[in-house]
Parts: C-alpha cells; sequence; structure tokens
C-alpha cells in the first residue's frame, strides 16, 4: 500500500495519550473523594523522599480569546481576578499540604493556561512564594513555564528566574498574517525574537515553541516561511501540533469555518513538510508532535531510555505523584487521576469551603497499569515488551491482535513477546496506541471525542 493510501487510512480520531485511560474512559462512578485522598497520601508517603512531587498551575485568564485553542480559559480585562484566584490556588495547597506527613519536595513545577503572563510579576512570585513556603526544593528541580510573545516582560522573565524557572515555551501557532488574524492570535516575528533574546539573557537555559499544523487559511508555503523564521531563532525545542478541530467542544472554533481548513491531504502535506523542515533544519523527533537539539535534556533522555510523558507532554524528569492545582487541572498518583472542576466560581467555592475541588477521576486498576506502562513505552521509547507475566494481561493480547494489521502496514514489528515501531511508524504512534486501549474497545464512542490523528 502506498504511503498516501496509509495516511488516508490511519486519518482517524484518536486520542493523544497524556494518559491512559483517556479522560473519556474513567470509570468515575467508582471514584469519590475518599479513594482520592488515600491514592495521594500513599504514592506521597511511598515516593516524595526519593522523586519528590510535581506541580501543575492552571492560570486560565486570558485578554482575548485565541479561536484556535482547545484549553480551559476564561476571558478578561479585568486584572482584578488575579489576586483572588491566587488566594484559592495557596488555599488548594494547603489542603493537600494537610494530607502529607512531611513536607513535600517539588521536583517538577509548570505554570499553564490560559496565558499565566496575563499575571503581573509581582503576583506571580506571590503565588509561588505561597507555594515554596511549605515545601522543599529537591536537588534536581526544574520550573517551566508559558508564555505569550505579546505580553511577556522582561520583568516577568527575570521574577521568574530569580524564583527558579529556567525553561520557557512560546506559544508561536505560525507568522503568516492571515492565519494570525483568522486564530485571532497575532505577534510578530520581533515580538518572539525579543522575548527569546530577554529568556536567554536572563538564564533559561530552554525555549520552546509551540508551532500548530492544520489550521484555518495555512498553506505549505506560508509554513515554510515560519518555519524559516523559527529556524533563525533556534529554540532549544519545538512542539508541532495537529491542529485538534473540537468545535462541539469548543464553541471558539466555530469563529472560522471548516471550508477554512486543510483537507486531509492538504493537512498531511503540512506535517510532512514542517517535519522535513525541521530534520534538515538539525532537529531530531523526539516522541510524538516533539523536535529538539542534540543538546537539550528531552534528546538526552530518550537516548538513556528515561523519557516519560504526563499530563504537562514529554518530560525528562519523573515522579510518582502529580498534583494539579487551579480549574480544570488533572492530577496523577499513578495508580489514580483526578480532575478539578472547570469553573472558576465552583472552584472557589469548593476550596472556600475546604474541599478538594475533584469533580471527577479514575483508580487505575491493574489491567489499566499494565496497558498504561505500555502506552507510555511506545509513546516514549517506540518499544515495549512482556516477557514478565507481570507485564501481561488478557487485554493486552486482545491489542496485540489488533496491532496485527498495523505490522502488515509496517508500522511496527512484531515479535512472540516485544514490538518496535518503525521509522515510518513514527508518525502514527497515536494509531498503534489505541490498537491497545482497552478502554476504548469495550466502549465504542457514538459520537467524535478526539480529534483526528495526524
Amino acid at each position: 500500500m502506498t504511503t498516501n493510501l496509509l495516511i488516508d487510512k490511519y486519518c482517524v480520531s484518536a486520542p493523544r495519550y497524556t494518559s491512559y485511560p483517556t479522560v473519556p474512559y474513567w470509570d468515575t462512578a467508582s471514584f469519590d473523594e475518599v479513594k482520592w485522598k488515600n491514592a495521594v497520601k500513599g504514592t506521597f508517603e511511598a515516593s516524595n523522599h526519593l522523586d519528590g512531587i510535581s506541580l501543575y498551575i492552571h492560570l486560565p485568564f486570558c485578554e482575548s480569546l485565541c479561536t484556535y485553542c482547545g484549553c480551559n480559559t476564561r476571558i478578561t480585562k479585568n486584572h482584578k481576578v488575579e489576586v483572588p484566584y491566587i488566594a484559592t490556588v495557596l488555599k488548594e495547597w494547603q489542603l493537600y499540604v494537610a494530607l502529607f506527613d512531611t513536607r513535600p519536595v517539588i521536583r517538577e513545577l509548570h505554570l499553564g493556561g490560559g496565558t499565566p503572563t496575563f499575571f503581573s510579576p509581582k503576583n506571580l512570585a506571590s503565588l509561588l512564594n505561597g507555594i515554596f513556603e511549605y515545601a522543599d526544593m529537591h536537588e534536581e528541580a526544574e520550573f517551566s513555564v508559558e508564555a505569550h510573545p505579546a505580553n511577556t516582560t522582561g520583568l516577568h522573565l527575570t521574577k521568574l528566574k530569580k524564583l527558579g524557572f529556567k525553561r520557557l515555551s512560546l506559544g508561536i501557532q505560525d507568522f503568516d498574517i492571515r492565519v494570525q488574524r483568522v486564530i485571532n492570535r497575532v505577534q510578530s516575528v520581533e515580538d518572539v525574537k525579543t522575548v527569546t533574546e530577554l529568556a536567554r539573557k536572563a538564564g533559561y537555559y530552554s525555549v520552546n515553541y509551540d508551532l500548530i499544523y492544520g489550521l484555518p487559511l495555512q498553506t505549505t508555503q506560508g509554513l515554510r516561511n515560519t518555519m524559516d523564521e523559527v529556524l533563525k531563532l533556534k529554540p532549544d525545542r519545538i512542539a508541532f501540533y495537529s491542529y485538534a478541530h473540537v468545535p462541539w467542544m469548543k464553541p471558539g472554533q466555530r469563529h472560522f469555518s471548516e471550508q477554512d481548513l486543510p483537507t486531509a491531504g492538504q493537512k498531511q502535506e503540512l506535517y510532512e513538510l514542517g517535519r522535513q523542515l525541521l530534520k534538515d533544519g538539525g532537529y531530531i523527533e523526539i516522541g510524538m508532535d516533539h523536535f529538539t537539539l542534540s543538546t537539550d535534556s528531552l534528546y538526552e533522555a530518550g537516548e538513556r531510555g528515561k523519557l516519560h510523558r504526563n499530563f504537562m507532554g514529554y518530560t525528562h524528569q519523573y515522579s510518582k505523584l502529580m498534583i494539579g492545582l487551579g480549574v480544570s487541572s488533572i492530577s496523577d498518583t499513578w495508580g489514580a487521576f483526578a480532575q478539578n472542576v472547570k469553573k472558576v466560581e465552583e472552584y472557589t467555592d469548593m476550596v472556600n469551603d475546604d474541599r478538594l475541588p475533584v469533580f471527577k477521576g479514575h483508580i487505575l486498576d491493574e489491567e489499566d497499569l499494565v496497558i498504561r506502562r505500555h502506552i507510555i513505552n511506545i509513546m516514549c521509547r517506540g518499544y515495549t515488551s512482556w516477557r514478565l507475566p507481570e507485564e501481561r494481561t488478557e487485554a493486552l493480547m486482545q491489542g496485540l491482535e489488533r496491532m496485527r494489521w498495523l505490522a502488515q502496514d509496517g508500522l511496527v514489528i512484531l515479535s512472540e513477546d516485544h514490538l518496535s515501531v518503525t521509522p515510518f511508524g513514527k508518525r502514527f504512534l497515536r494509531n498503534i496506541c489505541m490498537s491497545l486501549d482497552a478502554r476504548l474497545y469495550d466502549h465504542q464512542p457514538e459520537t467524535a471525542l478526539f480529534s483526528v490523528a495526524g
């Protein structure tokens, strides 16, 4: 079968597998706050002294709506929301700290959104100092922040650097002004260059750019021009994401017509072009969607087999307990997941009532844990094996039967006790993992839940 026919064949709705089971297939009926607290305490007691914990803090506010965005945001120009929101996040943190028998050791912290740089440098410092007051720092602690190039100042960067931040992620998406206007995300090459240079001058040793293919009005020439500018600026990492068109979940995406979107074939052409330009520019493909320079820690982790993937994406750090603070944040104890409520008002009310603001979750059973391990291996190492009895389940065997079609098409190499993703199969990691997704196959959706794989 030709490459184009295979691309068409596997152009299906598929999860991104930042977790397994994926959120739509959580068994929420068997989840409750008591089970969640016990899971948090158990994982903390077993791992804090060894690995520390990870924190994700969701800062949802943006001054304007980027119409392509699939994140949980609150649009406002009223910056008076900053202080009360920070107070609520810090109170939520206190609710977790109260569960711990010793001081937590922070190994990884990420500020996401929304637009974290919506908050003033002073208020960000207040938030972080409030977190750090009740925690110790791991000797390998690493902090990162997402930022909008159009509103990130030198003061933001220097203040965060003094607080321990070393990584910066900039949402670029595309430099084509036609695309920027239709997605309501306008920033110039000069904006991006200025913030990148300020970050490097301040001492950030890693700068990531987020780029998206498949956006409305996007063309191959426009993407080529974008990549030319990106390669001149030479960020340490590049996330080259497929645009997820889910207007049934994110109504802001109805601001443009589906006729404005590239066809499936055009979208794949954009991906292949971008992927090749990045490789020609000296970047190495890491897992799904990510490209790095050979000097970056993600590349080094991949070479050592230490790459990990969680709700924050790919990381070279690993801790079993990840706590999400703020609206819509997801937490992970390795054996359980929980998600916070999605509305600021409800979140505030629950925290002020001394309740953890989780509204749904999932307790992983033994089968889930086995499948999760294999999916992470595939996403991070392109390889997994089931030589030991504890690495096998009936669900895995059923998934491997589904995988035989992918092996025939050259996406994977299957043997009796292991599989490897082929170089061609790297572009189909979502499809490969989906073959093992027992929860999805046991509960086939009647409507689309995910974006199209690409």
